[in-house]
């Protein structure tokens, strides 16, 4: 009858070990998700961020300023012709 009694106690710790061990499977792929989707958005920021970085140096050359100047606001430099289409 102790024997019995024994190997219930026993099988039931296996199945609540096995279940619990499915569980923690199961979470720890949930997981692994959220690292790859996180570890994908990192990699986007700090691309975004090498682009802005880039664009900041570039609104700061002659050849930006000289650009905005003549697509916005129309200028020209003082060796420049402005032709224009007739209509």
């Amino acid at each position: 009858m102790a024997m019995l009694g024994i190997t219930m106690v026993v099988l039931s710790l296996a199945v609540v070990v096995n279940i619990r061990g499915t569980s923690l499977k199961q979470r720890d792929l949930e997981y692994q998700l959220k690292e790859e989707t996180l570890a994908k958005q990192v990699a986007l920021e700090e691309q975004r961020a090498e682009e802005l970085e880039e664009y900041r140096i570039y609104v700061q050359t002659k050849q930006y300023v000289e650009k905005v100047a003549k697509e916005k606001l129309g200028l020209v430099n003082k060796d420049e012709i402005l032709l224009k289409p007739a209509n």
